[in-house]
């Protein structure tokens, strides 16, 4: 690690992933030296704050990398791939947010919880993935029953805040709410039906066999991060009218039995992951107390009455933070620590 500090650039800053990455990065007192918030033309010139400075956007280009010793993006899949290979020319690895590279065979994709490890194939690319959000907040209560007994198959059903979709589709429940109070037409732009008061079990493009990218992305992510091909996964993927933390609805299968008490102590002892589970006195994880805690919290949890080695049991985690800022600069920590 280095005693002055680290150049970090941070590729879709005025975006809401971009904007908790900015947050985060404070919160965790990473050593910056220098900030560089970069952005698409429309935002260029912004004023953002960054540990009491104001700080303007500057332009997302294959330039604004030049002296840059981490980049993080959270910009789009396109930019990833447009200015990703720019950034590391220039000298910067790249922790990217978008599902650009997630599943090329050799870039590492990674929750620090889980495979840190992995972290040290960054050499090869210059660009670890961030992983999808769903896909971070299931495995926080996957991976240590796996590491417990080989996890054989997964069923997960997700409900994913809007703001998973970005800062106008957040927008945009606003807007519906506040048109249905006032007795309105409902404005439809982000999504293709109204999300206000309604579930869409659509995100993202459907594939040939019927699931979405997004229900694909938890079955090829899972395996990858696990390290381990043969789990099954059948996923559902749904858009709620909640405005952040997603919750995830979890089957899972193992080799041997896990009793529920042992699969408490097991959530208990890992890092990042924290038990609320008493059904009787109504305590159980909601996307209202997790939004804005870096934790994932699982409750609900129970044998499965159809399968002898089968639990279930719900978890919930703030998609802008866990699932995609937080585990991007706790990336970044573990590469100043042992890489940099």
């Amino acid at each position: 690690m280095r005693q002055d500090g680290y150049v970090v650039a941070v590729a879709g800053a005025t975006g809401a992933v971009g904007e908790v990455m900015l947050r985060v990065l404070e919160e965790r007192k990473f050593p910056v030296r220098r900030i560089k918030p970069l952005a698409s033309e429309r935002s260029v010139g912004k004023i953002l704050k960054f540990q009491g400075e104001e700080i303007k956007v500057e332009q997302l280009s294959a330039s604004a990398f030049e002296g840059v010793d981490i980049a993080l993006f959270s910009a789009g899949a396109s930019r990833s791939k447009e200015f990703a290979p720019a950034a590391w020319k220039s000298g910067a690895v790249v922790v990217d947010n978008s599902s650009a590279f997630r599943m090329e065979p050799d870039v590492p994709l990674v929750v620090p919880e889980i495979n840190p490890h992995a972290i040290a194939q960054y050499t090869t690319r210059g660009i670890i993935a961030n992983p999808n959000c769903t896909t971070i907040v299931t495995l926080m209560a996957l991976a240590p029953l796996h590491r417990y007994s080989r996890i054989k198959r997964v069923v997960a059903s997700s409900y994913q805040a809007v703001s998973g979709a970005g800062a106008k589709a957040l927008e945009e429940l606003k807007r519906q709410v506040r048109a249905w109070a006032a007795g309105e037409p409902l404005p439809v732009e982000v999504f293709p039906y109204q999300i206000a008061f309604n579930v869409l079990p659509h995100i993202d493009a459907f594939q040939e066999n019927g699931y979405t990218n997004e229900e694909m992305k938890l079955v090829n992510e899972t395996r990858k991060i696990l390290e381990d091909d043969r789990i099954l996964v059948s996923p559902t993927t749904v858009r709620v009218p909640v405005f952040t933390a997603h919750s995830v609805s979890v089957h899972v299968e193992t080799e041997q039995k896990i009793p529920v008490a042992t699969a408490r102590e097991v959530f208990a002892a890992f890092p990042g992951l924290r038990v609320l589970d008493d059904p009787a006195n109504k305590q159980y994880p909601m996307p209202l107390f997790v939004a804005g805690q870096d934790d994932c919290f699982v409750g609900r949890i129970r044998e499965d009455l159809a399968v002898p080695n089968g639990l279930n049991f719900w978890v919930v985690g703030d998609q802008l933070r866990k699932g995609a800022a937080l585990n991007a600069v706790q990336i970044a920590e573990v590469l100043i620590e042992r890489y940099l």
